[in-house]
């Protein structure tokens, strides 16, 4: 059987286990301009923020976008400057672990430093508010001997916690997008990028 894809119909194949080397090729070159346009689809993902979690006196996308310009006025690196700007991106479809999903997006394209912050963040700032509905707001202290504990503390302070201020100066999407283009356009898992020492204050 012939299982020559065309452009109309794609591959023939209904089991993976029965696609052809030809095949594959063809879902490859797709696949890859696909991950091409992860940019814009995180630039889509961001501005439904502006729509997400209400109450607060910013929206999502604003407490994102201050995050990002706090990052980056401390003197702060593009690889955190971008984390900052989508550690919350999770938060539409994945309110109970928003952190996780960051990460899981960040991981291929920052340095292993930045991803750790982002996964853990979410505990860690619980330290400010989990108190009030009668949480443990110590649990980050369990990791207190990691050795990024301090640049997750320093993420959660200066640059998320604080983030919720409408007077606060913060420069928009546009403006973080072209640093948000260049960190997602790198080559996933490049053992040069996630394994470069912090160079973030």
């Amino acid at each position: 059987m012939n299982h020559t894809p065309t452009t109309q119909t794609g591959v023939t194949f209904t089991q993976m286990k029965d696609g052809t080397r030809e095949e594959y090729a063809y879902l490859r070159e797709l696949e890859h301009q696909y991950i091409q346009s992860l940019p814009d689809r995180l630039m889509q993902g961001l501005n439904a923020l502006g729509q997400s979690l209400q109450g607060y006196q910013v929206s999502r996308l604003e407490h994102s976008l201050q995050s990002a310009t706090r990052a980056e006025a401390d003197g702060c690196d593009i690889d955190t400057i971008v984390a900052a700007l989508v550690h919350d991106i999770g938060d539409e479809l994945c309110p109970e672990n928003h952190s996780q999903m960051a990460a899981a997006i960040l991981r291929p394209y920052v340095r292993a430093e930045v991803t750790w912050v982002i996964e853990m963040h979410g505990l860690f700032q619980m330290r400010y508010y989990a108190h009030h509905y009668d949480m443990d707001p110590n649990g980050y202290l369990q990791h207190k001997d990691h050795p990024w504990f301090e640049s997750c503390v320093r993420f959660c302070e200066r640059y998320d916690q604080a983030a919720f201020d409408p007077t606060y100066p913060t420069k928009p999407l546009s403006y973080f997008e072209p640093m948000l283009r260049e960190v997602f356009s790198r080559k996933a898992f490049d053992p040069a990028v996630l394994q470069e020492p912090s160079t973030s204050h």
